[in-house]
């Protein structure tokens, strides 16, 4: 997956679905994580039902991401290994169609550059920078999964909830707009091969933070770990929004 430094970038022409920008949803999944007050319970209830235990909730958020039809699916890493090419970011709408629309940020020999994405019906289309329009690729050249298939539910996001390890509540907090949701932590060990449709180069065990919101829903997945072998640990941010999202995404 090459592109030609020499030539001009295309100026695309479709529509594109509304969705929210990777910035954006990485600065929402940090307020969803700090709020603005915190609390011990204080009268909040929490996530789950009474007598659940972590296991099961996370087993409920797991049901509840398989179920929705799409949304809005960030992932970034603040900065990767030294001399390391691979993915850095990933922001889009994904549905069960699968079919993915947004960007993939890579970083390449070349420098890091925002790609923009299709994937749809197997096929993974992008526009590469100084490329000739939309182009057939193969994500694995950057070592990145088919973005459509970040909702598979035996592979994907959702699978990792069932993977986890070790699992322990944590704090439950308020955040979100207005202060208005009850979220709480969960953290647990997740296995490589677990996370290797993330990132295919992915060993060793992974700790897991998981915000779960008052509705069961998953909000924010933090995964840490050695994602590339031979290379110190790096977080992955990954973010959850616009749950129920219906969106038709279809070949460039």
């Amino acid at each position: 997956m090459l592109w030609n430094p020499d030539a001009m970038p295309p100026t695309p022409v479709r529509r594109r679905p509304t969705r929210v920008r990777r910035t954006a949803g990485l600065l929402a999944g940090l307020v969803v994580l700090a709020g603005v007050s915190a609390c011990s319970g204080g009268g909040d209830e929490g996530t789950g039902e009474e007598g659940q235990s972590p296991e099961d909730v996370l087993a409920e958020a797991k049901q509840n991401l398989d179920d929705t039809p799409g949304l809005n699916i960030t992932v970034e890493t603040e900065e990767l290994p030294d001399g390391v090419q691979g993915v850095s970011s990933a922001d889009g709408a994904v549905n069960r169609q699968p079919a993915f629309d947004g960007e993939l940020g890579v970083e390449t020999a070349l420098g890091g550059a925002d790609i923009p994405v299709i994937a749809v019906d197997d096929t993974v289309y992008a526009q590469l920078p100084l490329g000739p329009g939309w182009q057939e690729v193969d994500p694995a050249q950057y070592g990145a999964p088919d973005p459509a298939r970040l909702l598979d539910t035996e592979n994907g996001f959702s699978a990792l909830l069932t993977a986890t390890e070790d699992v322990e509540e944590g704090e439950t907090v308020r955040g979100g707009e207005d202060n208005s949701e009850v979220l709480t932590e969960y953290t647990g060990t997740v296995p490589g091969e677990a996370v290797q449709f993330l990132i295919p180069g992915a060993q060793g065990d992974f700790d897991a933070v998981y915000t779960i919101d008052d509705e069961t829903l998953l909000r924010r997945t933090v995964l840490t770990g050695e994602f590339y072998p031979d290379t110190e640990p790096i977080p992955y941010v990954i973010t959850f929004d616009d749950y129920g999202l219906d969106v038709e995404i279809t070949a460039p």
